[in-house]
């Protein structure tokens, strides 16, 4: 009996360490982005190895959302000479491509997923009859039906809290961060300048809000509560920092920024998330953002 509990006990031991050697290959992060030579979203991986690789998704769009189980993408692609901008899903492997807006002469954009992954709200930017540029935020669910403009909020840059609200910049120029409940009730401004706080993304967590803002002359990343208190810049450069994305742990950052001239001189970037260790990962990337 003692040799059989021995061959048990070693049995386990060298499957737990065979696990434990495996999971060490396993991916430290993934991301998905857009390759802006090409424009096709892509998924990039990295193990613990130090080894990457990049998988196409073999579609053009940008603005890409994962759905809370990780299993769907979903994004924004233009039509029409790039009048036309419309939402549509994918799933992670490239396969059930969806449009689920088709409305002309609009740009639908920056979508995001809720909670539950039963809905997806957006962004719509377009001219009115009378020439004046118009900013509204429209929910649907996630197959696309009953789409409906969130009456009482305009702006852009949708995002969820865990429990269900929105988090958004109002409209251009001086744009502010702002949250409300998702019919549009309850408005709470965040922040209170002169400049432009765009693209809020609230930590996985639902405590902290990362944004971009231009109020120290060029956009970079910056941090506060969920309630707009303690607003802390976490980089500083004279190049623009667009677009941050939290890691599912919350202890890290990715980013867009104007490494040059031309628009595929951009680089994704990584940090921790109090502006530290910040690192370039991607040449020729934008609009990131992290896969669960």
């Amino acid at each position: 009996m003692r040799k059989v509990k021995i061959i048990l006990l070693l049995t386990f031991l060298i499957c737990f360490n065979l696990s434990s050697q495996e999971n060490e290959k396993t991916a430290l992060y993934s991301i998905a982005y857009t390759s802006l030579p090409s424009g096709i979203l892509e998924i990039y991986q990295t193990t613990r190895e130090s080894s990457s690789n990049v998988e196409s998704i073999k579609t053009k769009g940008g603005y890409v959302a994962c759905s809370p189980d990780g299993k769907h993408f979903a994004f924004y692609a233009k039509y029409d000479e790039k009048k036309t901008w419309s939402i549509h899903t994918v799933n992670r492997d490239g396969t059930n491509w969806k449009r689920l807006t088709y409305d002309k002469n609009m740009w639908d954009n920056s979508p995001t997923w809720s909670p539950d992954g039963k809905k997806i709200v957006f962004s719509r930017s377009y001219k009115d009859a009378k020439g004046i540029w118009q900013e509204e935020i429209w929910r649907m669910n996630a197959d696309g039906s009953e789409q409906q403009q969130i009456k009482n909020i305009n702006g852009g840059g949708p995002c969820f809290t865990p429990d269900g609200r929105i988090v958004y910049h109002s409209k251009s120029n001086t744009s502010e961060i702002c949250i409300a409940d998702i019919d549009g009730s309850n408005i709470r401004k965040l922040t209170n300048n002169s400049t432009e706080d765009w693209h809020p993304e609230v930590s996985p967590d639902g405590k902290q809000i990362a944004f971009m803002s231009n109020r120290d002359g060029n956009h970079e990343i910056y941090v506060m509560n969920i309630d707009g208190s303690n607003q802390k810049r976490l980089t500083h450069n004279d190049i623009d920092y667009w677009y941050p994305s939290w890691s599912p742990d919350g202890s890290q950052l990715i980013f867009s920024a104007a490494t040059g001239k031309r628009r595929e001189d951009r680089t994704i970037y990584i940090m921790n998330n109090d502006g530290s260790s910040i690192s370039p990962i991607i040449v020729g990337g934008s609009q990131a953002a992290w896969l669960k």
